[in-house]
């Protein structure tokens, strides 16, 4: 039997990123893949493949950018599905090349095949490379997959989850999504882009709940203005597909009914841990089979750690990468990368974008805290007026008395680009005139970030410009 001092098993972003890093540092890694490509659902079916889709979109449709030059783009022949896919399909390869290339260069052996615990060090491997290895430590990265409820009849043909939405034959002319969460906004906005009719269905009244409400509401103006329906405080009881009918009927527990060519499941998803048999090496799981973990990603057993979405919240994949980073720092005590940062930033690639880190405003009152707002405008903006940007804005929360920023909330495009200057304000307490001394290029759109804290000084002196 082969022993590693170092298994990992899944080669998303945070199983790439463990093992490349304890293999830099000279340790014997192997790498157990069940899947015949590489990236996990990084990869493969979730961040790359629609965020490329996005971007797809935008530049079909030509949504930012009609009439802004005097002259529109002309194709010569209708977009298709193939040329939707297009893109994505060149980026999840070569990103899955660049995955195997960059464990192969830093010489983790690679085992193809589907991983469980055979004891709490050794590994059954069934399938392409079917072995039994051992190991000192085990790092769990074995993501998420899509949560299947007993009343939806998924056949990834008209009725989908997230991972087979991407491999469609067709671009529906109507589409009924389920779940304001950040995968059902995303999809919602990016066919509705492509012309589709789209009906985005949520349980609660609110769509993204843990984003600040100003920019929720505004994102919620632009997508009924995107022809989305919201049905709001609603859920789907059963979904009929009659035959010979290309029509699906969803039947809602309102009473009422929607037809729709396609539907789209995307409330939710549940850790990869129920193939790997983790009873046999008395590792913990919590609620929708979850491992559980301490601060240093070690789980009930202490030489086996689980990082990413098999873990849960934040389940992004910025956050596991650096999470299996920090992982193979404790169990080889490296004492390189001792824990993530505190504030994270997150980006949700709807159209338009939204991203933020930090507080929001809601949250600053629920902590009774004195707090003021500023907000800058991208339509005010000399760079935002030469991209045509009619929409959008940066918001920040600042603590009414020392000025420090405590949050900062965009909503337009390349917000998850700029909002990694606002992540370092916050993380380093920066107040407003912080931002005001800082030169930026111009013109850019950081200077979203300067006007904010002139309009956030203005309220504090009760001063407002009218317009």
């Amino acid at each position: 039997m082969e022993k590693f001092d170092l298994i990992v098993i899944g080669s998303g972003p945070a199983g790439e990123k463990a093992a490349a890093k304890a293999a830099y540092f000279r340790k014997k890694v192997a790498l157990i893949e069940k899947e015949n490509r590489y990236g996990g659902a990084g990869v493969n079916t979730g961040t790359l493949p629609s965020k490329t889709l996005k971007e797809t979109a935008l530049y079909i449709s030509g949504k930012y950018d009609k009439g802004l030059f005097g002259i529109d783009k002309q194709f010569n022949s209708q977009a298709t599905l193939q040329h939707f896919m297009y893109r994505k399909n060149l980026v999840v390869e070569w990103q899955g090349k660049e995955v195997k290339d960059n464990l192969l260069l830093h010489g983790v052996k690679v085992f193809h095949g589907s991983a469980s615990f055979a004891d709490k060090n050794r590994i059954t491997i069934e399938g392409e490379d079917a072995c039994e290895i051992c190991g000192d430590f085990i790092l769990i990265a074995t993501g998420s997959y899509p949560f299947h409820p007993d009343n939806i009849p998924f056949d990834s043909k008209k009725v989908h989850d997230s991972d087979s939405i991407l491999e469609i034959s067709n671009l529906p002319e109507s589409l009924c999504v389920v779940g304001a969460g950040v995968i059902g906004c995303e999809y919602a906005t990016i066919f509705a882009t492509m012309g589709t009719k789209v009906y985005l269905i949520n349980h609660s009244k609110e769509i993204l709940p843990f984003i600040d409400r100003e920019i929720a509401d505004s994102l919620v103006e632009q997508m009924r203005s995107a022809r989305i329906e919201l049905l709001f405080e609603n859920s789907v009881d059963r979904i009929e597909a009659p035959q010979g009918d290309d029509r699906l009927r969803i039947h809602l527990k309102s009473g009422s009914m929607l037809e729709t060519e396609m539907f789209l499941y995307a409330a939710g998803r549940s850790a990869a841990t129920k193939n790997l048999r983790c009873e046999n090496a008395g590792v913990k799981l919590g609620s929708r089979e979850v491992i559980e973990v301490d601060a240093q990603y070690r789980s009930s057993v202490p030489h086996i750690f689980a990082v990413g979405d098999v873990i849960g919240f934040p389940a992004l994949a910025s956050t596991s990468m650096d999470q299996g980073r920090v992982a193979v720092s404790h169990m080889f005590g490296l004492k390189d990368l001792p824990a993530i940062a505190p504030e994270l930033p997150y980006g949700i690639y709807t159209v338009p974008e939204v991203s933020m880190i930090g507080m929001t405003e809601e949250e600053a009152k629920k902590k009774n805290i004195d707090y003021c707002t500023g907000t800058a405008r991208y339509s005010d903006m000399p760079r935002g007026k030469i991209m045509g940007i009619k929409d959008g804005f940066l918001k920040l929360v600042f603590e009414r008395e020392s000025k420090i920023i405590l949050g900062v909330h965009i909503i337009g495009p390349l917000a998850s680009e700029i909002i990694h200057y606002g992540m370092n304000i916050v993380q380093d307490k920066t107040d407003l005139s912080g931002i005001l001394t800082d030169v930026f290029n111009y013109p850019t759109l950081h200077d979203l970030y300067k006007y904010a804290c002139y309009d956030g000084l203005g309220n504090l002196a009760g001063y407002k410009i009218k317009k």
